[in-house]
């Protein structure tokens, strides 16, 4: 049995482009502060659930970051992802969006939620602080999906052994959170996003050796990415709206 929220969530891959950078200092100060504005009456608006970022250890051409954003409903998303583009800030994006649900299999349930960063009292998401990636844990981010006419005699027991491998591999390795996504449509980057914290390097190296081992790889094809969590205390900051 799969259980699935109601609320949506935005899987957001970014970065700047070439462009942004060549900006004076100034210009780029000033645009991220509209930008930030306009960003926080979205989520004042629509009800911004939570946002996390997590940056990509080594950049994928203008792919750097990758986002999660969750609102209560699809206007949310629609909203927050028309303004992300506007002008000015927007003209120096690259911009790849997914709309997803969360995905909460019983299998699953063993898999810890994400650690919360405290939030000083009357902290101001308007200040912005220098960002940073956090080093003290790193992120697998993996994406995946069946090949499609994949022959299985028996999908319960494949599913079963998956799973079996993923909780041997987060007891050894010390998974501090894990979360699951089920995008809305199949496309290139698969059906399911995958978000895996470890302590070091070496859980997620023995997550993607169980992952991609035969023969249970034989009927998934995988891509991922090793990435840091970005600026987890700043956008703890960024409050749930209040709607309306």
């Amino acid at each position: 049995m799969t259980g699935r929220d109601d609320s949506v969530f935005i899987l957001f891959r970014g970065g700047r482009l070439p462009e942004w950078h060549q900006l004076d200092e100034t210009r780029r100060t000033d645009y991220e502060r509209l930008h930030v504005d306009l960003m926080l009456s979205v989520s004042e608006r629509y009800g911004l659930i939570g946002i996390h970022g997590y940056r990509l250890l080594g950049p994928r051409g203008n792919w750097e970051r990758f986002w999660t954003i969750e609102f209560p409903d699809l206007a949310g998303a629609e909203a927050w992802m028309s303004a992300e583009t506007e002008p000015p800030y927007g003209r120096y994006g690259f911009y790849d969006y997914t709309l997803a649900r969360r995905w909460r299999p019983e299998a699953l349930a063993w898999m810890p939620r994400k650690p919360e960063p405290l939030v000083v009292p009357g902290a101001d998401p308007r200040a912005i602080p220098p960002l940073s990636a956090n080093p003290a844990s790193i992120v697998l981010l993996a994406f995946d999906g069946r090949h499609r006419g994949a022959g299985l005699d028996d999908p319960g027991a494949h599913d079963e052994a998956r799973w079996r491998r993923m909780r041997k591999v987060s007891l050894d390795h010390g998974l501090l959170h894990g979360e699951v996504f089920q995008m809305m449509g199949a496309g290139t980057h698969g059906e399911f996003a995958w978000i895996l914290e470890f302590p070091g390097l070496a859980g997620a190296e023995a997550w993607i050796d169980a992952e991609t081992a035969p023969p249970l790889a034989a009927c998934h094809r995988h891509d991922f990415h090793l990435a840091r969590r970005w600026a987890p205390e700043y956008f703890a900051t960024w409050p749930p709206g209040r709607g309306g």
